[in-house]
């Protein structure tokens, strides 16, 4: 991995030798289509290449790691294919506004709520609110959470599980 980072082809190469028949095996077993498979295992390893200098070894072996990187890819791209074909077909969903009149109460009903939120994550406390900011808003991750507040893992999960459940009490007694 590290003559990845310094960019050597070569590491590619032998990494790629030695791991594209596994983590084939499991997209493969995601995706059920081969030339699926095929695509993500290259975008796999095209990530592999650019990215190179997120992986760490003392966090753990880079298969696990590799593995994740194609599990999720794989699990991205079936999401995607179930998005185009439901709006295949129903192409009314893409552009209800075109067909339905605005409605004010609903409208004015979605900005209450969303008022309501945004003071509910205001009250509470500051190390909190910013960790489901950094969750929900900047799409982080808990363990780059954690390293953005210089706070231990479970304590980054405690605060976001603990804070959305908070909001969750508050949003189901109502107004």
């Amino acid at each position: 991995m590290e003559r990845l980072v310094q960019g050597d082809s070569a590491a590619l190469r032998a990494l790629y030798e030695r791991y594209a028949k596994t983590v084939y095996g499991l997209v493969l077993r995601i995706a059920r289509q081969a030339a699926t498979a095929e695509e993500i295992v290259q975008d796999v390893f095209l990530q592999l290449w650019h990215n190179a200098h997120l992986y760490h070894s003392s966090r753990g072996p880079l298969a696990p790691w590799l593995y994740a990187m194609a599990r999720n890819r794989s699990l991205d791209q079936l999401r995607l294919k179930r998005e185009r074909q439901r709006l295949r077909e129903d192409p009314l969903e893409m552009h209800p506004s075109a067909f339905v009149a605005p409605n004010p109460e609903h409208q004015m009903d979605q900005n209450r709520q969303a008022e309501k939120v945004r003071k509910l994550i205001h009250s509470l406390p500051h190390q909190q609110q910013r960790a489901i900011e950094l969750a929900f808003f900047e799409g982080l991750t808990h363990s780059e959470i954690a390293q953005a507040l210089e706070e231990p893992l479970g304590t980054v999960k405690s605060w976001i599980r603990n804070g959305l459940l908070r909001l969750r009490e508050a949003l189901e007694e109502g107004p």
